[in-house]
């Protein structure tokens, strides 16, 4: 993996697998969990403190920020917009011969050859954000019980607020930074 930017399933599993082990062993791993608690109580704790939804809304634009870039230059950006690009040609000729299922099938089966390489190069920044995102996650749940579960907007638990927010935060900082 060094040098290149191609990605390994190896490395991805181990790294699935370890994340997997955190969150299920948490609360028996007392020393992870109460260091991960002595950094993110006083810097994310503190914006959740001082206000719970644009304190939420800062700590998710930072963790997007931050897995933005890791996004940008630990993938490889031309080689995916290159396939990007190749799969829009294909949408494209699909869409000239839906009358045609034999060929649209074909064009289909060659669109599908794409997701191995896609999902090989895009997920080499999973190898840097995988277990800290897991320890970020962690803490959420910690925190947010110990709040008393409060809701944002009136209705949506933090679970579901850190999604809709990072997947707006992401689509503007994608296209801002020019992340595939």
């Amino acid at each position: 993996m060094a040098g290149d930017k191609k990605g390994s399933f190896k490395v991805i599993m181990l790294i699935m697998i370890v994340s997997i082990l955190i969150a299920a062993f948490w609360n028996e791993l007392g020393w992870l969990k109460d260091s991960i608690h002595a950094v993110l109580d006083p810097t994310a704790g503190f914006l959740l403190n001082w206000n719970l939804t644009l304190g939420m809304l800062a700590v998710v634009l930072i963790i997007t920020f931050i897995t933005t870039i890791i996004q940008k230059y630990a993938t490889d950006q031309k080689a995916l917009k290159e396939l990007k690009k190749e799969q829009k040609l294909i949408q494209e000729e699909m869409k000239k011969f839906k009358d045609h299922p034999e060929k649209v099938m074909e064009l289909q089966k060659k669109q599908l050859e794409f997701i191995p390489k896609t999902m090989k190069l895009s997920m080499r920044a999973f190898a840097y954000t995988g277990v800290p995102f897991i320890l970020f996650f962690r803490w959420f749940s910690d925190y947010f019980i110990a709040v008393g579960n409060p809701s944002f907007l009136g209705f949506m638990n933090w679970f579901w607020f850190y999604l809709l927010s990072s997947l707006i935060f992401s689509s503007v900082l994608r296209k801002w930074m020019d992340v595939v």
